[in-house]
């Protein structure tokens, strides 16, 4: 499978986890996640890219550099360089973010939202998702345990649209 490269992204306020509200994120850092996520990548014969920022506008850079675009991309990317999938923890600006959803939606990569509570669970206002009605798929309210399940599925989604040619 070309381009077997996966990134990951967590937004705002995620480099707290295991210390911002224990009791609704879990004790599990960021550090535990990604580790845990490097190694499950690497058994699945994918290569992860991860990438956390609390700026807006890093985290759109990083997007359009996994499609060989924008200010970060490197020169002469292929498409064996690109990034297959994107495995998104948009933090608060899930709720906010039209830039980072026109991000995406410009690259067109596909992507899994995650969010490690139930976010239909808590405020209103966290109920609504600039992203949900564009991700292949949406996880929440799994804990960080949704990490493992959303690169089991991007690995699964890849495989898939390649053996159907279907994207």
């Amino acid at each position: 499978m070309p381009g077997r490269r996966i990134l990951m992204i967590n937004g705002p306020n995620l480099n707290l986890l295991g210390l911002r509200e224990p009791h609704i994120y879990g004790s599990a850092t960021l550090n535990d996640v990604e580790s845990r996520a490097r190694a499950q990548a690497q058994e699945l014969g994918f290569e992860l890219g991860i990438f956390q920022s609390n700026h807006e506008g890093a985290i759109v850079d990083r997007i359009q550099a996994a499609a060989g675009r924008g200010p970060l991309a490197k020169d002469g990317y292929t498409d064996a360089d690109k990034v297959s999938a994107i495995v998104i923890n948009p933090g608060g600006l899930t709720h906010t973010s039209v830039i980072v959803r026109d991000a995406l939606l410009g690259v067109n990569i596909p992507f899994i939202e995650i969010h490690v509570s139930n976010v239909h669970a808590r405020e209103p206002w966290r109920q609504h998702s600039y992203f949900s009605d564009k991700a292949v798929a949406v996880i929440c309210g799994l804990g960080v345990y949704g990490y493992t399940v959303a690169l089991e599925f991007a690995v699964k989604h890849l495989k898939t649209t390649e053996e159907t040619g279907q994207a």
